[in-house]
């Protein structure tokens, strides 16, 4: 059975990445902050990404999905907004969260005939979209899609392949009500970007329904 390891699998789309890899007969190890019934995993901990690696002991992970992400600037202001702790805080999620957890579950993934790993991003990291607003939240976005470039190319050798998806506007708590698509639809189109994900694409940044996105 593939064995499947989720971030933020708590709410939106890491609950329905999580739910869809149930319902296809996967091992999943769905993961939140603080969840009942889920696997606790802090992302910016590295001593909880130590335990949870343990928990998985010899074992082999199919696909990492890093999905745990916050956006904390939605209604700051340029006058006096975007303070130095929101800054810390999303790129501790956003950004260093990823790579601890690659970090971490490198050893599982490994031992995987055919492993991956999948960065949940944004099209509001993109460079070459530039609208304004939401400072923190999009530089985290594009700090994510660069780590996950770099990381494909060191993890090639290895076997490892690296994807990066913009999920959609998706009508979750993040995205809002009045968002473009719907959860399931979101997730559908993702597990099946996680699918194609090889090492003939490592390092590609996707939408949801297959576009290649410029970075």
């Amino acid at each position: 059975w593939m064995h499947v390891l989720i971030t933020g699998a708590n709410r939106g789309i890491g609950a329905g990445l999580a739910a869809a890899y149930k319902a296809s007969g996967a091992t999943v190890t769905a993961t939140a902050r603080d969840a009942p019934g889920m696997t606790r995993l802090d992302v910016t901990d590295a001593r909880s990404l130590g335990a949870v690696s343990a928990q998985l002991g010899t074992g082999a992970l199919d696909l990492l999905v890093c999905n745990a992400g916050v956006y904390l600037d939605k209604d700051e202001s340029l006058a006096d907004g975007f303070a130095p702790a929101l800054w810390a805080e999303s790129f501790a999620v956003n950004v260093t969260g990823v790579f601890l957890s690659v970090q971490a579950f490198l050893p599982h993934l490994a031992r995987a005939t055919a492993p991956r790993i999948a960065i949940i991003a944004s099209q509001m990291g993109s460079s070459t979209r530039a609208p304004g607003g939401s400072y923190i939240y999009r530089a985290s976005k594009a700090a994510a899609i660069n780590l996950g470039r770099n990381l494909a190319t060191d993890l090639k050798p290895r076997g490892i392949a690296v994807g990066v998806y913009h999920p959609g506007w998706v009508q979750t708590d993040m995205g809002g009500a009045s968002a473009e698509i719907t959860t399931a639809k979101a997730v559908a189109g993702l597990v099946a970007r996680f699918a194609a994900l090889d090492l003939a694409r490592t390092g590609c940044f996707e939408t949801w329904d297959g576009r290649a996105h410029s970075f």
